[in-house]
């Protein structure tokens, strides 16, 4: 596969990321657009009250224009028409991102941290997830052969339960994807180097218009965290976090390795869990809590860890896990 198109899909995007920061985020200082902190979070995070939220729609941007300089790149290149993979990926996490933005826009609005009701969030999800799945299958992309990475198993699954158990796990993904977003620049960190793996992985399968849009988030989520990482200058908000779990799920898909998820994306699951687990153990011993706090950042976070040091060991050990995903990928593809 031509490197080149990658290259300049993650230099746009950080590019136009960067430089659409330096305008947003004096416009949502100047509207007073800020972030209203929980209660029962950490105390000190209270000092950040106000601070400007919806700060998703920076790489949103730049990954939008990136994905439209890239598309046009390739047919100057190649002369023809193009598979409409790049853009249904990023629709699809759009999609997810306008939930997280009505949202933000709700809390907001109403200048409380509770946005969309729970049921209103899973119903949109839901059928934002059962399109994206039933265009994937229509365009030829998914088949519903499941490949078990590293124990040598192809399972096939009945076209329905496929679609049912795929629309689930990309639901449960994006709200783990948006429970890792608590402290300042985890979520982007944690998220850089699944972009990359998911580059890497574009281009073994020689999957171009899947390269550019892992590509372009790539460099976005670099341009964010200029402005992201602690002490941090703006939110991402649900805007963001829903978008990037779209993102993260969008690419696994249109690779047809969606298994590969619970292994790069393993502090995802592992943020998700705890949240789980926590609320369980407190309704089974009647009060009870396992974790200092949920998500489980915030349990080390309450037991002296720096946000600094919560992205670093975090992003740490997803670099790590990127590995691990490398040697399944290739296992898989190699079959």
């Amino acid at each position: 596969m031509n490197w080149l198109l990658p290259v300049l899909s993650a230099t746009v995007a950080f590019i136009v990321t960067l430089a659409f920061g330096r305008v947003f985020i004096p416009i949502m200082r100047k509207k007073e657009i800020g972030q209203k902190i929980l209660e029962i979070g950490p105390k000190w995070h209270m000092s950040k009250q106000g601070t400007p939220t919806m700060g998703g729609v920076l790489f949103i941007v730049g990954i939008c224009a990136s994905v439209i300089v890239s598309e046009l790149g390739i047919s100057v290149v190649h002369d023809t028409g193009r598979s409409p993979i790049a853009i249904m990926i990023f629709l699809f996490a759009l999609a997810f991102g306008v939930i997280g933005f009505i949202d933000d826009y709700v809390k907001v609005a109403k200048k409380r941290n509770l946005g969309l009701t729970a049921p209103q969030k899973l119903f949109l999800q839901l059928a934002v997830s059962l399109t994206f799945v039933s265009l994937l299958r229509l365009i030829g992309v998914l088949s519903p052969d499941l490949y078990i990475p590293f124990a040598n198993l192809t399972v096939r699954l009945p076209w329905a339960l496929y679609t049912l158990l795929s629309v689930l796990f990309i639901t449960g993904i994006v709200n783990a994807v948006n429970f890792t977003d608590g402290v300042d620049g985890l979520l982007s960190s944690v998220t850089l180097p699944i972009m990359v793996f998911f580059t890497v992985a574009a281009a073994v399968k020689c999957s171009e218009g899947v390269s550019i849009v892992s590509a372009a988030s790539t460099g976005a989520l670099i341009g964010f965290l200029v402005y992201n990482f602690n002490p941090a200058r703006i939110f991402m908000g649900d805007t963001g976090s829903l978008f990037l779990g779209g993102l993260v799920c969008g690419v696994a898909f249109a690779l047809n390795i969606p298994i590969i998820i619970l292994i790069v994306g393993a502090i995802y699951i592992v943020e998700i869990l705890s949240v789980v687990i926590q609320v369980s153990f407190f309704k089974i011993t009647g009060g009870k809590r396992l974790f200092r706090m949920a998500p489980i950042h915030h349990h080390f976070e309450m037991g002296g860890w720096s946000e600094k040091k919560i992205c670093g060991v975090f992003s740490g050990i997803t670099f790590l896990l990127v590995i691990v995903s490398f040697i399944a990928l290739f296992s898989i593809y190699t079959i």
